[in-house]
């Protein structure tokens, strides 16, 4: 573990009854940056998380958090990672400051009220400090969460699916005070399904039941699918799509309103597929390079039948 990394680990396994569910997952992670896991429901991300942080303890495998070994260690990584649930935690008949200061208690920290206060002040929370936590919106429950995470000024953030329920002003404002804590030296992992929230991370991870099938940054994903992408503008685009789908060389067919995304491995079979198509009136045809929800749509191919099963 050098001081450069906050995440050092290689080969981790966990399997529950017989089920793999992390295989072999290997990950070195910069300090200061934002990390995105990206996969399907049970695909693993959750329980990697959790293997990170110490809530876990891997069947094999092994490596270092914030410097501590993850087997050995697990007490002293807790105190220096602040943990998002995907489900909200909090006493839900204490306002907003009585929550905090719980949090404060557990951690034992002997400034507690200055933290407080800090913390309620960095996320906007001073007006409604009072307010029980049963009676917040969505975007405040996420905002009372995240400042309850940086309460006890922890090294390492660890987000498991944070946006999910609130508007897109509050995913906004929560990712802009994520690259300022980030900004500020602080390493975020963050577990989302929303593909312009992964295109906000240093590095992108993708999990498919245990397995990462891809990582790197955004651009290095999406070159390395192999994927080639036309774009169509028409009227009739469903139309158009209902005549490609299952033509030998298209991969898949994705219709975004008045737009067709037509994608292949093959660039020259996609090429032959899309012939007969391309005199026909009203539509424009662009070759383009894959959005990441191709190249994901594209990753989970071969996991298709274990989805719908």
């Amino acid at each position: 573990m050098t001081a450069a990394l906050a995440i050092d680990v290689a080969e981790l396994t966990k399997s529950f009854s017989g089920r793999k569910v992390v295989d072999n997952f290997s990950i070195q992670v910069p300090r200061g940056q934002v990390w995105g896991f990206l996969g399907p429901n049970g695909s693993g991300k959750t329980t990697t998380i959790r293997l990170l942080c110490g809530l876990l303890v891997p069947d094999s495998g092994a490596g270092t958090c914030l410097g501590y070994d993850i087997r050995r260690e697990s007490a002293a990584i807790k105190r220096n990672v602040g943990y998002m649930t995907q489900k909200f935690s909090f006493y839900e008949d204490l306002s907003i400051r009585e929550n905090l200061d719980f949090v404060a208690r557990v951690y034992e920290m002997p400034d507690r009220r200055a933290a407080v206060d800090q913390a309620i002040e960095r996320l906007g929370l001073r007006q409604r400090q009072k307010q029980l936590a049963g009676t917040l919106s969505g975007g405040w429950k996420q905002r009372l969460a995240l400042a309850a995470c940086i309460l006890h000024r922890p090294q390492l953030l660890l987000l498991d699916e944070p946006t999910a329920g609130v508007d897109p002003q509050a995913r906004r404002d929560f990712w802009d005070e994520i690259h300022q804590l980030a900004a500020q030296g602080l390493t975020v992992l963050v577990s989302t399904h929303y593909m312009d929230e992964a295109e906000r991370c240093d590095r992108i991870v993708y999990l498919a039941y245990g397995t990462v099938l891809a990582r790197g940054t955004v651009s290095e994903v999406i070159a390395g699918s192999g994927l080639h992408t036309w774009i169509v503008t028409g009227e009739d685009v469903r139309g158009l799509a209902a005549a490609l789908h299952g033509v030998p060389g298209i991969d898949q067919v994705s219709v975004f309103g008045v737009t067709l995304h037509v994608s292949g491995v093959d660039e020259a079979a996609l090429e032959r597929a899309i012939a007969p198509h391309r005199s026909r009136a009203g539509f424009a045809w662009e070759k383009a390079s894959p959005s990441l929800e191709d190249v994901f749509i594209h990753l989970m191919a071969p996991f298709r039948e274990r989805m719908t099963g």
